[in-house]
Formats: structure tokens, sequence, C-alpha cells
């Protein structure tokens, strides 16, 4: 078992004070008992954030900044297109919030967003795309798929590194993205006039007045035990809270994922299993593997340890 836990700290003093005093007793067991690998050392402005980074090794993807294939490896999963040939992006229906100084991006997913919501966006929007070589596929309200050479090579930012932030900041720059650029104020327009947010307005939830573009890159062949490798838990209850700056809410997530997610890790580890850990924070991520058994290590390593609260101030 591998669990795979983003957001396990923040570089905001909000987080450092809440983290102070926060007991997490079953992470610090495991702690006790992982050996800790290399860091995977970063800063807060790349564009893949520390969590996507070690799914990403942990899945055999290439890592290149702001170029994992997720939406090529989701292309392949969801519309069984062969990927590996195309270039592919997410395409996030979204609410730019307009402030006196910046633009920053509201909530994602859009609250209250529903199917059919989206494929009548979807609809009017898809002949501009195609205009540009691009065709939209949907996958899920809040997710499109979107095909296109455009999107080969183009290094676009992680959402969860621009949600509540100034979007100016994490839009592609390159001279690749001016047919994007031309093409959101496109949408901009046609979106400020349309029926699904006249009927969004109505009810009092944000419209959708612009679109986010991330998971970029096509998907290279991967080896077949990429494709049979156990994937790691992916645990995302630190998300929302971390992202909108809750963090006695995140002190919450925090104890309740140590109750479960990690008790049962712990217990996996206890009976003998095979036991894995990545913590990851807006900079770094560092994954910690089960010893091999040796009483004399484990007796050792209680000596050793530093306290969980030390450790996540490292990420």
């Amino acid at each position: 078992m591998h669990l795979l836990i983003p957001f396990a700290f923040c570089s905001s003093e909000g987080c450092r004070q809440a983290l102070t005093p926060l007991k997490l007793p079953n992470l610090e067991k495991l702690l006790r008992r992982l050996t800790p690998q290399p860091m995977d050392g970063g800063d807060e402005s790349s564009l893949s954030p520390p969590h996507e980074r070690a799914l990403a090794r942990a899945l055999n993807l290439p890592v290149a900044d702001g170029l994992i294939p997720w939406a090529a490896l989701q292309a392949q999963t969801t519309l069984a297109a062969s990927a590996a040939s195309s270039a592919w992006a997410f395409i996030t229906p979204c609410h730019w919030q307009t402030g006196s100084k910046h633009v920053a991006m509201g909530s994602v997913p859009l609250p209250d967003f529903e199917a059919q919501e989206s494929l009548a966006l979807l609809a009017a929007m898809q002949p501009y795309f195609s205009e540009d070589g691009i065709s939209l596929h949907y996958e899920k309200p809040e997710r499109w798929l979107a095909c296109g050479d455009v999107f080969n090579g183009l290094a676009t930012a992680s959402l969860d590194r621009v949600a509540g932030r100034d979007v100016a900041h994490w839009l592609p720059g390159t001279s690749s993205a001016i047919p994007l650029q031309r093409l959101q104020s496109e949408m901009q327009m046609l979106l400020y006039h349309h029926p699904v947010n006249d009927a969004r307005s109505a009810r009092g939830v944000p419209i959708v007045n612009s679109f986010w573009i991330s998971g970029t890159g096509a998907l290279p062949e991967l080896p077949h035990q990429a494709a049979t490798a156990p994937k790691p838990v992916l645990v995302t209850s630190l998300r929302e809270a971390a992202l909108g700056e809750n963090w006695p809410a995140w002190v919450q997530a925090w104890q309740a994922l140590d109750a479960t997610e990690c008790a049962a890790l712990l217990a996996t580890l206890n009976q003998g299993g095979s036991a894995e850990l990545t913590l990851c924070g807006e900079r770094s991520a560092q994954t910690f593997m089960a010893r091999p058994a040796s009483i004399l290590k484990n007796f050792l390593s209680l000596f050793d340890s530093q306290p969980p609260s030390l450790l996540l101030e490292q990420l």
C-alpha cells in the first residue's frame, strides 16, 4: 500500500502556526518505522506541484514541469483513444474574479455546475476551438478533454497552483500559446451573453466566464510494468482547506486522515505488508519506505526520528 498525501504542509504562516500543536500519533509511528528516500525538492513557482510529480513518477510518466500528460492518460482511459500519438489537455470551465489590481481564479470545481450546463457550454464553444484545430470531448461537468497540436510541448500550470491566485502569473507565456490567448478572449465574450450564465446569475452562483488549460502533452509508450503496477492511494481530504487557507479545517482534516488512512497503513506495516508513504507540500515531496524487518533497527529508529511537525515544515 502506497499512501500519497498532497498539501501535508503549506508555506503560509497560518499553516505553520496550525501545525505546531497538531498531534498525529499514527503518522509519527509510521515515520519512526519507515526509511526516508531522497527528497524531491522544488519551490512554489513550479507549474507541476509536488504531489503531481510524485504521482507521475509512481506511474512512470514524464515529470517535465507543466508537461505531465494527465489529459492524454485520461483520454486513453475514458475515450479509449490512441493518446500516445496526440497531444491533449484538460479544459476546465471556471470563474475568474476581477479585482482592482488582478484577476483571481475562483472556486474549482464550480459550485452547482450541472451536466446539462456543461454540455451546453461545450457545444457553444466547440466551433471556435475547431477553428484552431482543437477537438473538445466531454468527460464530466467540471472538466473536458481537448486534443490538438497546440498542446504538444505547451507547459501549463496545475489548477492546484492557480486556485484562488492571480491567473496572470500562471498563464502560458510562450509564442505557441498566442492562439489560445486569443481563443480565451473570444470565449469570455461568448460566455458573457450565454443563457447558461443568465440562469446561474439568477440562482446566485458564479458564472462561467473563462476556462483553464492544464495536464498538457502527449502520452509516451509506457512500459508494460507501468500498466500493471499498483497505483498509490491519492488522499485529497486536505486539499480544500489548504487552498482556502482554512487552517482549523485543515487541522481537523489531518486528524481524521491520521485516524483513518495513516492508521490503515500502519496496520498494513504491522502485518508485514508493503508500506510506502509520500508526503507532499507546496515545494517538495518525500517518500518513506519500509525497512527490512529488523528488531534492532526498529528499536534504534525510536531515537533517531524527528517530530512530524519539523519534517512537514521541510516540504
